[in-house]
């Protein structure tokens, strides 16, 4: 059975989801967030925010190498940060100076979520360069198959967001997360109230 966050409990410093677009990363981070009393924070969001430009554009003028370093940048401050629950973009896991920066400054989540899925949640939105083809689903596809392994490999904890409603993975993900309370073990209890005459 499940429970709640309760301010004093033990939690992680940072946590930052990993997982491919459309997994769920910033619905699901935001009420995590909001239920760890933590501040959410988009890094691609953020990389909107500073150049002023959407992430289609920014593919669009300086490639998707130029994209990645401003990624990088954005990284690098945003988990030296404290108490976030950070959404990443799909790819950021491609660059293993990312994966260094998110495996030593917090816990990782990777979002799973099948293939078909994605391409359901994914196939209106214009906002999403590398899915701007004749063949999404054969390019998430690839993308999957290149980037799987490195989600796996970065994850402290592997959620299959398919199996649950949001407000369902925000309650697994809390369960995961926080360290249970430890009960006292009745021997302890029953030490503790024997009387020494």
């Amino acid at each position: 059975m499940g429970y709640a966050y309760v301010p004093g409990m033990d939690r992680p410093r940072n946590i930052f989801l990993v997982g491919p677009m459309g997994t769920g990363k910033t619905t699901i981070g935001k009420q995590l967030a909001k239920s760890l009393q933590m501040e959410f924070i988009d890094s691609d969001q953020v990389i909107e925010q500073r150049t002023g430009a959407d992430i289609t554009w920014i593919f669009d003028i300086e490639g998707e190498e130029g994209f990645r370093r401003r990624e990088t940048e954005v990284l690098d401050e945003l988990t030296q940060r404290s108490d976030i629950v950070l959404a990443t973009g799909g790819g950021a896991v491609l660059s293993p100076q990312n994966r260094d920066y998110l495996k030593r400054r917090g816990q990782v989540v990777y979002l799973h979520t099948d293939l078909d899925l994605l391409v359901e949640r994914t196939a209106k939105d214009r906002k999403r360069p590398l899915l701007q083809t004749p063949d999404p689903k054969g390019r998430l596809r690839r993308l999957l198959e290149e980037r799987e392994p490195l989600y796996r490999d970065l994850a402290d904890i592997v959620l299959v967001t398919s199996d649950y409603t949001v407000r369902g993975a925000v309650k697994a993900l809390i369960n995961k997360l926080i360290p249970k309370p430890k009960k006292r073990a009745v021997s302890d209890y029953n030490k503790s109230n024997t009387h020494t005459g």
